[in-house]
């Protein structure tokens, strides 16, 4: 059986059977028989004899949905700390961090339109069902970590809005679920827009934050300059780590390689070609949004809390800073904390999404299990508010407790990240499976020098966080 080839008319792909060996097929590989999210696989119409812009904004979409996972919440309270603590030092982490992300999403980007297979699918098919079995619990496991998260940064978010109790919050984010179901029904470019609304959200939000608070551009620019403070110093060195190591999640790189295969573009080796350059684009001009919003809760943290807050270690910490002069120092009112909410609000709802879509990619992928959607997205969420639940129900609405568990979520991350990291440089760097798509010399060794450095990173922070 050859990769699909052509799409249907009612947009679903056709499965050629064949004797001949087609040129980018992975040799050794078998491959699955349903195509990865086949509900929304190759059903985004794409303009035939159109311009650069057009066909650009046609393939954008996906890059959004990835670029969520790296300014979700649990990213949150480590960019604002680090620049209350240490100014404008660590903005040359983010930087570094974001140029590693768009490296490894553009190969999962690849991956999934050359072979047609998403990460997981790829995995499962270099393996045998044992070994994919465990992988896909680990991968589940960080999912539901990052679900965690969501939902913990949503009810806390709804607790600061609207006074609602930490318990009840956990349970209105339930509702997610069929939100994502009502755009599913819709079409997956609806979803698509919710999410970039939302990121458009985010990003105003903090540019007016940090535009009130006047900081320093001389300082800011500086900042993107390494220095060797960050390593010497071993509490800055500390929230550096945790910068890098929460920014590439696992769960982006599956997602990356399922959703680009949702553009009807031809499965022939032009068509990969052009698909391959509109993603990278997409992916890239995403990613750089992503940096920017990164960049600006570490800029506020510098101009509003260096110097005038020790202890801004939880998000209400941080929405009552924003409301109090006197602890700030600066110009402060309850207009900038309901925006704080707001975009927490807004952040949580994107990833949430993000996070079911990643579920499904993996069940299906390594262990080849179907399900109806909306209960697939429903019992996604439900296994993740457990734990929050049991958090609350242990400690009460005791947001330092809860948010204790939000750093516990980021150590099941680390651990799954290796696993995600070398499958993919292993494929992409394939000449048997990549065919003239495989990365070049360059590519293929940056790659493997960028995952033994962050699996290195996530030991040590692994290692840091239990036994120090």
């Amino acid at each position: 059986m050859s990769l699909p080839e052509e799409p249907s008319e009612n947009g679903s792909l056709l499965l050629k059977e064949t004797n001949a060996q087609p040129e980018n097929k992975p040799h050794s590989l078998h491959l699955p028989g349903t195509p990865s999210l086949e509900e929304i696989n190759n059903t985004v119409v794409l303009p035939k004899n159109a311009g650069f812009w057009k066909k650009l904004l046609a393939y954008s979409g996906p890059g959004c949905l990835v670029a969520v996972g790296y300014m979700d919440p649990g990213n949150w309270i480590t960019s604002i700390q680090g620049g209350a603590q240490y100014a404008y030092s660590l903005l040359c982490v983010i930087l570094f961090s974001s140029l590693i992300a768009m490296l490894l999403q553009g190969m999962s980007a690849k991956l999934g339109i050359v072979t047609g297979m998403d990460l997981a699918q790829a995995t499962r098919a270099a393996t045998n069902k044992p070994v994919a079995i465990v992988l896909w619990i680990m991968a589940e496991l960080a999912i539901m970590a990052t679900d965690i998260a969501e939902v913990i940064g949503g009810a806390i978010a709804l607790e600061l809005l609207f006074k609602i109790p930490l318990t009840l919050g956990v349970f209105i984010t339930v509702g997610d679920v069929f939100l994502l179901l009502l755009l599913s029904l819709v079409g997956f470019r609806k979803v698509e827009a919710v999410v970039a609304t939302l990121i458009a959200t985010i990003l105003i939000v903090f540019l007016y934050e940090v535009l009130l608070s006047q900081p320093s551009t001389g300082a800011i620019l500086h900042g993107f300059i390494p220095s060797a403070q960050v390593a010497s110093n071993r509490g800055e060195l500390l929230i550096a780590l945790g910068i890098v190591g929460a920014t590439v999640m696992p769960h982006n790189l599956y997602l990356h390689s399922s959703i680009i295969q949702s553009r009807r573009y031809k499965r022939t080796e032009e068509g990969k070609k052009e698909a391959v350059k509109f993603a990278l684009i997409d992916s890239n001009i995403q990613l750089s949004i992503a940096f920017v919003v990164n960049c600006l809760l570490l800029i506020l943290g510098a101009s509003m809390f260096y110097g005038h807050a020790s202890n801004l270690g939880r998000f209400t910490d941080l929405y009552n800073a924003l409301s109090n002069s006197s602890i700030v120092g600066v110009i402060a009112s309850p207009v900038l904390s309901v925006l704080f909410a707001v975009a927490l609000l807004a952040s949580g709802q994107n990833s949430t999404i993000t996070g079911t879509l990643s579920g499904q990619i993996v069940m299906e992928g390594f262990i080849h299990f179907k399900m109806p959607a909306w209960l697939r997205r429903l019992i996604t969420r439900i296994i993740s508010i457990i734990p929050v639940l049991i958090c609350v129900i242990i400690y009460g609405n005791r947001e330092s407790m809860v948010e204790q568990l939000l750093l516990y979520t980021q150590v099941f991350l680390s651990i799954q990240l290796p696993f995600a990291i070398i499958p993919l440089t292993i494929f992409t760097s394939s000449k048997k499976m990549m065919g003239n798509f495989v990365n070049s010399p360059w590519v293929k060794y940056l790659a493997w020098t960028i995952t033994i450095i962050l699996t290195g990173l996530n030991v040590f922070l692994i290692y840091g966080t239990f036994f120090e």
